[in-house]
């Protein structure tokens, strides 16, 4: 897999557990940043509140995002990241339960370059997270932050 860590925002202890888990099976080592809820997720993408001194160019390669967070919902965290020049082109992949055509509108209007529903089943979602891993920690090629 590429270098670059992972940040998954995900505030549901057993879906964080699962994805980790996932991630361990299919093999992908890069470093995963959990955040709790939106605003930690906020802080850690701008290197405030616990994350000052944090230095801001190790961006992570993907944020997994589910939408339904405390303090900041996901889809608060999305409009944030895409409307600041230092993380607009991040990649974000909605990775949510919500099956609801309005968070899936919603989240691609906003910029998701993905969604991704969370399947029920162990088995599903790892292979889910294995095609995730290959194919935006493989394949996907970013430009860099500065447009450079």
């Amino acid at each position: 897999m590429t270098e670059g860590t992972i940040l998954l925002v995900e505030d549901n202890l057993d879906d964080q557990a699962l994805t980790l888990r996932a991630f361990k099976k299919n093999n992908i080592a890069n470093e995963v940043v959990v955040a709790d809820d939106g605003a930690q997720a906020l802080e850690y993408l701008f290197c405030t509140g616990q994350f000052e001194g944090r230095n801001p160019d190790n961006r992570p390669a993907i944020v997994l995002l589910d939408l339904k967070l405390p303090k900041v919902d996901g889809m608060t965290v999305l409009e944030r990241i895409r409307a600041d020049e230092r993380t607009k082109l991040m990649p974000v992949v909605v990775l949510s339960s919500s099956a609801e055509h309005s968070d899936l509108l919603k989240s691609y209007q906003l910029g998701a370059n993905s969604y991704i529903r969370k399947p029920v089943d162990f088995v599903r979602f790892v292979d889910a997270m294995r095609q995730l891993g290959s194919y935006w920690l493989e394949l996907n090629e970013q430009p860099s932050p500065t447009g450079i």
